[in-house]
C-alpha cells in the first residue's frame, strides 16, 4: 500500500520536475508553458503550464487533449501548487489528480483508474496525505484517506481509512488500517471494521519480526485463532485513530 501511494505521488513530482528541465516552449507574463507535445502514435497531446506566484512558490497544471476528436480542448488532469523555498528535497505542496479527465483525454491508455486523488506532501517533515474520491464497480461512492509519516532512520507509521460497500446491502462499511514499524523492520498492524452490515465491529492485530515473519495475531471475533505472544510485538498495544 505504501509503495503504491507513495510511488504514485512521487511519480507526479518526478514527471513535473523532469518536464521543466527542458527549454520552455512559450512565456506569457508570469506563466511558462512546455508543450504541447506528443509522439506520433499517441492518442493525446499534453502541455504543462507553470505560473510563478511571485513569492517563490509556483502553481502548475498538466493538461491534455485528445488527438482523435476534432476540436478537442485541453482539459486539466493534474492541478498543483509547489513551495520549493526550503531547498532541494525539502519542499512542500499539493496537487489534485483527476482520473476522469485523464480518461476523457486518453481513454486508450487510461487504465481502470477513476475518481480523484488530492495529494498533500511535506518533504522536510517526511509526511504525505492523500484524499481519495472514487466509486466501486456498482457506481457506489468510495472515500478513503491515507497518511504516511517516516522518520530519518526509516521507521514509520501509516494510517488508511476507507468508507465503502464491502458487500451485503448497500450500506457502507468503514475500515481503518494502521501499520507501525521500526527501522530494523519489526512492526505491528491493527485493523478495525465497523458500521454498515457489520452487526458487531471487529478489531484485528498482527506483529512481525525483522524477517517479516508473523510473531503474533489476534482478533476480537475469533475469525482466526490467536497465535504467538504479544510480548514479541515492537509496539505492545493496539493504537487506532478514533472511529469516523
Amino acid at each position: 500500500m505504501t509503495r503504491t501511494f507513495n510511488g504514485g505521488a512521487g511519480w507526479v513530482l518526478v514527471l513535473v520536475h523532469t518536464i521543466v528541465q527542458y527549454p520552455v516552449t512559450t512565456v506569457s507574463g508570469d506563466t511558462y508553458t512546455w508543450g504541447p507535445w506528443s509522439e506520433a502514435l499517441d492518442p493525446a497531446e499534453y502541455k504543462l503550464d507553470v505560473r510563478a506566484v511571485g513569492d517563490g512558490t509556483f502553481e502548475y497544471q498538466l493538461s491534455g487533449r485528445s488527438k482523435t476528436i476534432a476540436g478537442a480542448q485541453f482539459e486539466v488532469i493534474i492541478d498543483g501548487k509547489a513551495d520549493p523555498r526550503l531547498g532541494d528535497n525539502k519542499g512542500n505542496g499539493q496537487f489534485l489528480i483527476d482520473f476522469e479527465a485523464g480518461r476523457r483525454v486518453n481513454p486508450i491508455d487510461a487504465g481502470d483508474a477513476k475518481g480523484q486523488v488530492d495529494v498533500r506532501y511535506d518533504l522536510t517533515a517526511r509526511h504525505l496525505d492523500l484524499g481519495i474520491m472514487s466509486t466501486n464497480d456498482l457506481g457506489e461512492p468510495v472515500m478513503a484517506d491515507y497518511a504516511y509519516n517516516e522518520a530519518a532512520d526509516g521507521a514509520g507509521d501509516m494510517v488508511f481509512n476507507i468508507d465503502g460497500n464491502a458487500g451485503g446491502t448497500a450500506a457502507q462499511e468503514h475500515i481503518t488500517l494502521r501499520s507501525r514499524w521500526q527501522s530494523n523492520g519489526l512492526g505491528r498492524a491493527d485493523a478495525r471494521l465497523a458500521g454498515g452490515d457489520l452487526a458487531t465491529g471487529a478489531i484485528a492485530s498482527e506483529c512481525w519480526d525483522a524477517q517479516f515473519r508473523r510473531t503474533f495475531y489476534t482478533d476480537s471475533v475469533n475469525f482466526a485463532p490467536t497465535e504467538g505472544d504479544v510480548a514479541s510485538c515492537a509496539f505492545s498495544t493496539t493504537d487506532l485513530p478514533p472511529q469516523h
